[in-house]
């Protein structure tokens, strides 16, 4: 039984994670249809390329802006969503004119929990919604963290090439001077 409560759970949480390269001046987009309630979340890092920044747009199915934001380097965004219908991402390098971006992002869809009729009929019943209940959030919280390690060894990737540019740039000025 528990494995089929585990199956369940792990089949009503969906997560996807991408590392795309956007050229200058281009933008791309990614499409989530869903359903009115549904939890959903994004996390981005810009991994290489130029200042490390990007463009970073969330519209609703009614073409309403969720979330806008210019020149980030990275972030975490979450909502629920307001209506039926498909939802789009979209990451944007149009502010540069010939630097390439990679990107690496992670779109997480939580659908909400429907009761089946007639499910509480006896404690056993009341029991076994409870822990399904429990297994649901305790994967979704598993695959917060899974996505936000994923993140941060990015994150650790592009500061550690920083960090030896300028310890390789300090060393030779050093010795030259």
């Amino acid at each position: 039984m528990l494995f089929y409560v585990l199956l369940l759970t792990l089949l009503a949480s969906n997560a996807s994670g991408y590392f795309i390269s956007i050229d200058a001046n281009e933008e791309q987009c990614f499409f989530d249809r869903v359903i009115s309630g549904t939890k959903m979340g994004l996390m981005f890092e810009v991994a290489e390329g130029g200042f490390l920044d990007i463009d970073v747009k969330i519209t609703g199915p009614d073409n309403k802006v969720i979330y806008k934001g210019e020149r980030e380097s990275s972030g975490k965004y979450t909502f629920a969503a307001h209506m039926d219908g498909v939802y789009t991402y979209c990451f944007g390098n149009q502010m540069s004119t010939m630097t390439p971006k990679a990107v690496m992002f992670t779109i997480e869809i939580v659908e909400p929990h429907q009761q089946q009729q007639g499910a509480a009929q006896n404690q056993d019943a009341a029991d076994n919604m409870k822990l399904e209940e429990m297994v649901r959030e305790l994967s979704t919280a598993l695959m917060s963290v899974k996505h936000e390690q994923e993140y941060m060894e990015v994150r650790e990737r592009v500061h550690r090439s920083k960090v030896v540019y300028h310890v390789l740039h300090f060393c030779l000025a050093f010795y030259y001077y």
